[in-house]
């Protein structure tokens, strides 16, 4: 990637000096100069990139064709960096130099560079605006290709295609159709755009009426609208028009192959592949993929041991369905066997590791991926940002960004959601905050993610005053926003506004509620105390109480000590889940917290009679670029002695101030003094304590844990953010805790 001050400076530097002897860059050209710059061209394209250097260097005159030759030559075999140090040299570029390194910087993703150079351009032409508003489009930032498009003081056809294009591919129908309406001079590949654009929204009626009113049709408009009803599943419609066709090249026979095989028609969609007169890459891709989806891989795999014409493509196809299936190793045996790797190879092969938890081998994938050179695309970017979200990885999450940013990605819906999910997943709610400001465009994911964020951080002003911002923009609150609205009421004890919100959801934005929206007012009522309410709201439910209502009513049971509550919660939990241990452990603490000892090895009994194992809690942190994890009572960590000790010493500090060991929390009938041990080394408080011992003053200490926080831990780390004078901010398996002089965000209600 080019720093934008390097390509100012090479603006800047560029020399306007003379020509040196044996250049020659203006005047009649002779017959050995432009021969000389053909075969540079030629091998150029060819990928000969020391034969061309070598006859560029022996050249006794140059023209700036000459130079255009090898600064296109340059780019198009991706060595960008030794394009622009040419450009630099360049005597006397024009505006085809220009243009050339444009293309070279937006098609290498450095937008932020080409918009530099754009703007540093001393004459601009028609192809000039045509490179900024196809790469802006490619990028989804077509609000900034629009403002490219207006400047243009003059528009050709690419021009008026182009933006046409970039409105239909980013979903922007009716602007399309706009644009397409404001001039009468449109030809056909104008129109079979609009109608693809159409198509892609499933309009197909729209469509139709398009393709009737085409002064001319070709093969493209007739596959168009073959495909089109083939992906909405009407394949009647399809077979008529693919009958109907007054010509069919192989794309109108695919289309029908792959609409057959996406509504499942199998034996159809091989009987017309059996029949195509010729094959493609892409009609074998589509019959492998339709093998892929239904998950018939060793069909798929039968398949594509015989195609005579593989592609990356076909790699691809197989690749993505071993990692569907989840067959990992089978991916990656054909990601290393691929003779060719494009963006999708590497960004479907960390989609697998991702989507499998193996956070690791994501991680060491994409460091591998920058070592080999490859261009991280919008998939890649969002499913690296999702891993960091999902092991609180912000430092390298905070890489990304930047990496992202560059890429000319930042401003975008897609990653810009998964930019905001890993920013509040990692507990850094400032820079997610940014980042949602500086959204070009925002969707209901966007609004959604910012809602639950604030609610999963306890602060539920914040994520009611973002409700309210939304509500007057136009996109509408769907049910997931509501779920995140009453989330946040819950907790924050924002008790009677939750409460008008569910019970005015469906008359004020057409929500209905779900099951996941009652669970959320079982638990906003029980949090309150008002379980009587909380049970009766289950009651009237127009359906069952599944495990997690009866979770939200045995935490409330818990947080009020209601223990004949509890139990008849978790009686019906185990009915519906019993392998579910964190409820055998809710319910053991309830038993605990009172006294009642009996019950509790009553409860271990009937976990091992069960076969129901507790899963073991640990945690672990971010410490410049490395995660370090922690157990209770870890005897494996390399700095383990000097923890021990500064936890020992903390532990007289904050009893000096008046902490007091809740020794309630611990499940076993011994003394006091035992389980105030069995407490002090819990994995959060030994994570806590690595971090203040490693990271420097003013920075969070964030620290993540596999299960809820235990009330002690969550006491103790009050007192240690008012000693130490630093803001721990802990994420469990539940929510967020932000400790800071003495008190956590979540105010006790938790």
């Amino acid at each position: 990637m080019l720093p934008s001050r390097h390509l100012r400076a090479a603006v800047r530097q560029r020399s306007h000096r003379p020509p040196a002897a044996g250049e020659a860059c203006s005047g009649k050209l002779d017959t050995d100069v432009i021969r000389r710059n053909k075969a540079i061209t030629v091998h150029m394209r060819a990928g000969r990139v020391g034969e061309a250097e070598r006859l560029f260097d022996a050249m006794p005159r140059r023209s700036t064709s000459t130079y255009n030759a090898m600064l296109a030559g340059y780019a198009s075999n991706g060595r960008l960096p030794v394009a622009l140090s040419l450009f630099r040299s360049i005597p006397r570029p024009d505006t085809f130099s220009y243009n050339t390194l444009l293309h070279a910087l937006a098609i290498s993703s450095s937008l932020t560079d080409a918009r530099s150079l754009f703007d540093e351009m001393p004459v601009k032409d028609s192809v000039t605006y045509n490179v900024m508003i196809s790469s802006h489009a490619n990028h989804g930032l077509v609000s900034l290709a629009r403002k490219y498009f207006d400047l243009a003081p003059e528009k050709d056809a690419v021009s008026w295609n182009g933006m046409l294009a970039a409105y239909v591919r980013n979903g922007r129908v009716q602007e399309a159709w706009e644009l397409f309406n404001s001039r009468s001079e449109w030809d056909a590949i104008s129109w079979n755009a609009l109608m693809a654009g159409y198509v892609q929204l499933g309009r197909m009626a729209e469509a139709k009426k398009l393709f009737d009113r085409m002064p001319q049709r070709d093969v493209v408009s007739w596959n168009t609208m073959v495909s089109g009803y083939a992906r909405g599943g009407d394949m009647v419609e399809a077979r008529r028009m693919f009958d109907m066709a007054p010509v069919r090249d192989v794309f109108t026979w695919t289309a029908v192959v792959s609409g057959y095989a996406q509504n499942g028609m199998l034996e159809d969609a091989r009987m017309v592949f059996d029949a195509m007169p010729e094959r493609n890459p892409v009609s074998w891709n589509a019959m492998v993929a339709a093998y892929v989806q239904r998950r018939m891989m060793e069909k798929a795999k039968e398949l594509f041991d015989i195609m005579p014409c593989r592609n990356v493509a076909s790699w691809n196809t197989m690749l993505t369905g071993y990692a569907q299936a989840g067959m990992l190793d089978e991916a990656r045996t054909v990601f290393d066997m691929m003779p060719q790797k494009d963006a999708v190879s590497w960004a479907a092969m960390l989609a697998a590791y991702a989507q499998g938890g193996f956070s690791e081998e994501t991680l060491q994938l994409f460091i591998k991926m920058g070592r080999c050179g490859e261009w991280v695309n919008r998939s890649a970017f969002a499913c690296l940002l999702s891993t960091c979200a999902d092991i609180a990885a912000l430092e390298c999450g905070m890489q990304l960004h930047g990496r992202l940013i560059k890429a000319g990605y930042g401003l975008g819906r897609f990653v810009g959601n998964a930019l905001l999910a890993m920013y509040f997943k990692c507990g850094n709610m400032e820079d997610a905050r940014n980042a949602f400001e500086q959204m070009e465009d925002r969707d209901a994911v966007s609004w959604n993610t910012v809602i639950a964020g604030y609610a999963r951080h306890g602060f539920g002003k914040e994520a009611l005053e973002v409700f309210d911002m939304m509500r007057v923009t136009s996109t509408k609150p769907d049910d997931i926003t509501l779920i995140g609205v009453l989330a946040a009421c819950s907790h924050s004890g924002l008790v009677e506004k939750g409460i008008s919100y569910f019970y005015s959801m469906h008359r004020d934005f057409g929500v209905t509620a779900k099951p996941e929206h009652y669970t959320c007012m079982i638990d906003l009522l029980g949090r309150a105390g008002r379980l009587d309410e909380a049970q009766g709201l289950m009651k009237d439910m127009p359906f069952e109480p599944d495990a997690t209502m009866w979770g939200a009513l045995l935490g409330a049971s818990r947080i009020h000590r209601n223990s004949e509550l509890g139990k008849n919660a978790a009686e019906k939990i185990f009915e519906l889940e019993p392998e579910n241990a964190g409820m055998y452990v809710l319910l053991s603490n309830i038993y605990a917290s009172s006294g009642k000892w009996r019950d509790v090895g009553k409860m271990r009994v009937m976990m091992e009679e069960r076969g129901v194992k507790k899963v073991p809690g640990f945690s672990w942190m971010e410490v410049q670029n490395k995660v370090h994890t922690f157990s209770v009572g870890d005897c494996v960590h390399p700095e383990k002695e000097k923890i021990y000790a500064f936890l020992e010493d903390l532990d007289t500090r904050m009893k000096k101030a008046g902490y007091v060991s809740a020794t309630e929390m611990v499940l076993h009938d011994v003394e006091d003094e035992e389980k105030e041990n069995m407490l002090k080394y819990h994995s959060e408080k030994l994570a806590v304590a690595y971090g203040i011992l490693n990271i420097p003053i003013g920075r969070p200490i964030r620290v993540i844990k596999n299960l809820r926080v235990c009330g002690d831990c969550h006491n103790a780390f009050k007192y240690i953010s008012a000693i130490e004078g630093r803001l721990i901010i802990l994420r469990d398996s539940n929510r967020f805790h932000h400790f800071r002089d003495g008190s956590c965000s979540c105010g006790d209600y938790w």
